[in-house]
């Protein structure tokens, strides 16, 4: 019983901590100080999430490289498990980049 009541207290705490979040100006587009701030994260949050996909993918391509040097004969596998996680890798980029776009167009 206690852990439900403290569940309960929870979600009415977060519940209304939230609120103010889905406060909305007349028009329906946030102030014009608030969207220069919506800009400057988004495009923030893209060079944060290329930066950390160029490294994740040459950490990948160096592992592969020394994965087929170490045995040329499972050559093959280690590259389709390279593209299969370089794609991966990828989609982090993608989706950031279209999270940019949904965000700076409001």
């Amino acid at each position: 019983m206690k852990k439900v009541t403290a569940l309960m207290f929870l979600l009415f705490v977060s519940a209304s901590m939230a609120l103010p979040a889905f406060a909305q100006s007349e028009a329906g587009k946030p102030p014009e100080h608030v969207a220069r701030w919506i800009v400057l994260a988004a495009g923030g949050s893209m060079a944060i999430a290329a930066s950390f996909c160029g490294i994740a993918q040459s950490r990948v391509a160096a592992a592969a490289c020394e994965g087929m040097a170490r045995n040329p004969s499972a050559a093959g596998a280690i590259r389709t498990a390279m593209i299969l996680g370089l794609v991966f890798i990828e989609t982090l980029a993608l989706f950031t980049l279209a999270i940019v776009f949904a965000k700076v167009g409001y």
